[in-house]
């Protein structure tokens, strides 16, 4: 770079939500990461909840869960994913935290008696925000969440324009916007953009680019047009039609020259772009594959109304993908609602290679899940359970191993009998206090695997779990028995009820790993006698899965589901 400034992109989007500001966001860092710069990136939503944790997830997508325990918007998984960075609080904004900021230090008089306005006071809340994710990078990216014209996200756009007058040179603007093309009429209509455009403008902000979301490419004519009247240059329009896979942007941007032309507008030096990685990556999604695999996925946050959305599961659905993608195999995720089983039996799982029961909240689908571990446990379907998953894996098994009939969690029913999970005291030293009455383990936490088990095999083989010595344990007062330390990252309410630890373990139960003072289990799996692949962790290794590098309990999964498949 010429000087040690930090240069702003702020992402904006119009005509409609869900465009893919983010995959633009991740995919532009990607490419100016790939010439050897420092890129942040920091997402500010609108909502005035303080993050995504208590959104239910047909509501807003699955709330990615960070290594520092940030609930956030599904975004910052797609960050983590492109730019294989570890996102945290200082990426991630909402309207209800810079409130929440600005009003508690009003109500400790930090503004020595100022009459408090949204401008310049909560825009500066905003900009300090946005300057402190900065901080340690030569570029930070901005997405504004929303469409431009929304209400909620004025001041948003508000704190860009002050930034692009206080700091000239240094701040651009990057606007998405979609460009239908009408079946009736069968040729793309620029109207909803040009007014997306007019009314980013009206907000005394001027974007340098434009990149177009459509169902295909638009010509160098439409594209001239089209700078004509948004007083942007047709060179500085960029495409970004429907793709076999998100992860092609990248590669499609750089073709447009895209990171080239943002660089050379900040006056940076060119380096050479280093992106075969990233290229392999998308032969090897597009390559053409022998093998096929089926994956059930029996979750709740599936249907909304008549629609059947997919966003409820994003980072789970993509950690099977990286895995299939490193193995070659073609994948066929078929997701059944567990109402669904509940009402009418597990026929509706049919005969799939592998069987994963992810996240979950409250009774409702609950029964549906554990018949679902029952199915696969019975059938020996690979089985993978996440959280939730863990929690009514043990459930089953009591059930229907021990015969603890009234087995349960305290989630579905507090007055059980047989509690095997269950609430424990509000603790900040195992807890995060969220609110009145409500705690969770939020973010990661290190868990101990026994060397003999398929979690130890599994974590070593890949080289994500390390190998402690009994003298290194006795040093750091280590009580869990395993020896193989790995750390996962968490988002749960309840736990493990150590009291029915004995019990399941003498029916054949495996508790293959602890927290470090052995008083949470982490970790279960049926031995090979009883299950040729059941395994189940309390963590989210959904969340740390990377295109580039697979998480291995996904692709260990797949691997087992290819063998029941050869078997047959």
């Amino acid at each position: 770079m010429t000087d040690h400034k930090t240069r702003y992109i702020f992402v904006s989007g119009g005509v409609l939500s869900g465009l893919g500001k983010g995959v633009v966001a991740a995919s532009l860092g990607n490419l100016i990461q790939s010439r050897g710069y420092k890129v942040g990136v920091i997402k500010c939503e609108n909502y005035i909840n303080i993050d995504s944790g208590t959104i239910n997830p047909i509501e807003h997508g699955d709330p990615f869960l960070c290594e520092d325990g940030l609930e956030a918007d599904m975004d910052l998984g797609t960050y983590e994913r492109f730019l294989n960075q570890e996102m945290g609080h200082k990426n991630f904004t909402t309207m209800g935290q810079v409130y929440q900021t600005v009003i508690n230090r009003e109500r400790s008089f930090g503004y020595h008696g100022e009459d408090v306005e949204a401008i310049p006071h909560v825009s500066d809340e905003i900009i300090e925000r946005i300057k402190k994710a900065g901080e340690g990078n030569e570029i930070i990216i901005i997405e504004l969440g929303g469409t431009a014209g929304e209400y909620q996200n004025m001041l948003y756009y508000e704190a860009c324009r002050i930034m692009k007058t206080q700091m000239p040179g240094q701040v651009l603007n990057v606007h998405v916007s979609y460009v239908p093309i009408p079946r009736h009429i069968g040729e793309p209509k620029t109207m909803p953009t040009q007014m997306s455009m007019r009314t980013v403008m009206g907000m005394g902000i001027m974007p340098e680019f434009l990149v177009l979301r459509s169902e295909a490419n638009l010509d160098k004519r439409r594209r001239y047009l089209l700078g004509l009247k948004t007083s942007v240059p047709g060179d500085n329009v960029i495409m970004a039609p429907d793709l076999e896979s998100v992860y092609e942007l990248p590669v499609l941007f750089s073709k447009q020259e895209f990171d080239k032309k943002i660089l050379k507008y900040f006056g940076i030096n060119l380096r050479k772009p280093l992106i075969g990685n990233w290229q392999k990556l998308v032969h090897a999604i597009k390559s053409e594959k022998k093998k096929n695999v089926e994956i059930v996925i029996a979750g709740k946050y599936i249907s909304t109304g008549d629609y059947e959305l997919l966003d409820s599961y994003a980072s789970l659905i993509e950690a099977v993908k990286h895995a299939c993608w490193q193995l070659k195999v073609n994948l066929n995720i078929r997701m059944v609602n567990t109402e669904d089983i509940e009402k009418e039996g597990v026929r509706l799982i049919k005969k799939p290679d592998g069987i994963i029961v992810p996240i979950g909240w409250g009774a409702r689908g609950a029964e549906g899940k554990v018949m679902t571990i029952q199915y696969a446990r019975e059938k020996k379907i690979p089985f993978l359970g996440l959280c939730y998953g863990m929690q009514l894996a043990c459930v089953e098994f009591a059930r229907n191993i021990v015969g603890l009939k009234e087995a349960n969690s305290e989630e579905i029913n507090p007055d059980t009998s047989d509690p095997v999970i269950h609430s424990i005291p509000m603790d900040s030293k195992y807890q995060v206090i969220k609110g009145d009455g409500v705690s969770m383990r939020l973010g990661a936490y290190d868990c101990y695997l026994r060397e003999n088990t398929l979690a130890g095999s599994i974590y070593l083989k890949y080289g994500q779990g390390e190998l402690v010595s009994e003298a290194h344990k006795s040093k750091e007062k280590i009580k869990a028995p395993g020896n193989i330390k790995i750390s996962e990252r968490h988002r749960h309410r309840y736990e493990f009820n150590n009291s029915y630890r004995q019990i399941l373990e003498e029916k054949g139960l495996v508790i293959s790993g602890t927290s470090p003072d052995d008083f949470f289990v982490e970790m279960i799996e049926l031995p090979k006698s009883m299950h040729p692949f059941f395994i189940a962790t309390q963590g989210h290794p959904e969340y740390k899965s990377r295109p580039l590098k697979p998480h291995p309990l996904f692709v260990e999964l797949v691997k087992a589901s290819l063998r029941k498949k050869v078997k047959e």
